[in-house]
């Protein structure tokens, strides 16, 4: 049986992948972001996967790391314009987005309150930094492909979707993070 959480996660899934979204983030760098913040970081944050992993300083640094570079990868001029522009491309991104957060929160929540919290900081931390090189570019990164949609040139469709990501990415996972940071200290102060 599926939690109430665990449902409205699948269901997000669904109207972000099954709706009309994906054909418009084609054409959109800031529903590209909607949709990258929903599968990557919502998604999974709802789902709160448990997997087993390894324990250990190694394994919160792997978790991160393995998240970040994800991201990362698919914000390369080259790949974003690949998964923009072709099917497989696009089913790969999303597909590697997705079990990337479900990895990230897994991580999370096998770290424990102080552990976890430590990874959702590096979390905000690169995210913050793509968003603000992607909003901050002086010149496109993407092309003309990237805008259309919402009435903005392609260099303002990338202000406005590195801010979002910068903004609320950022702010996604450093409110995660001082949550747990926060149960974690009221379970010391407890047992003191």
């Amino acid at each position: 049986m599926l939690s109430p959480r665990r449902i409205v996660a699948l269901a997000l899934l669904a109207a972000l992948w099954l709706g009309p979204l994906p054909g418009l983030a084609a054409g959109s760098m800031v529903l590209h972001m909607v949709l990258h913040l929903g599968v990557t970081a919502v998604v999974p944050a709802l789902w709160a996967p448990t997997l087993r992993l390894p324990s250990g300083a190694m394994a919160l640094v792997l978790g991160a790391v393995a998240e970040m570079l994800v991201v990362w990868l698919w914000h390369l001029p080259a790949m974003h314009l690949w998964a923009r522009l072709s099917l497989t491309g696009f089913v790969l991104e999303q597909g590697s987005f997705l079990i990337a957060g479900m990895v990230l929160w897994a991580t999370v929540r096998a770290a424990g309150g102080f552990g976890g919290a430590v990874v959702l900081m590096a979390t905000t931390m690169h995210m913050t930094l793509l968003g603000a090189l992607i909003g901050l570019a002086p010149r496109t990164l993407y092309g003309d492909i990237c805008a259309g949609h919402l009435g903005l040139s392609a260099l303002q469709e990338q202000q406005v979707a590195g801010a979002l990501m910068a903004g609320a990415g950022g702010a996604i996972y450093l409110v995660a993070a001082l949550r747990r940071l926060g149960q974690a200290l009221e379970l010391k102060e407890a047992q003191a």
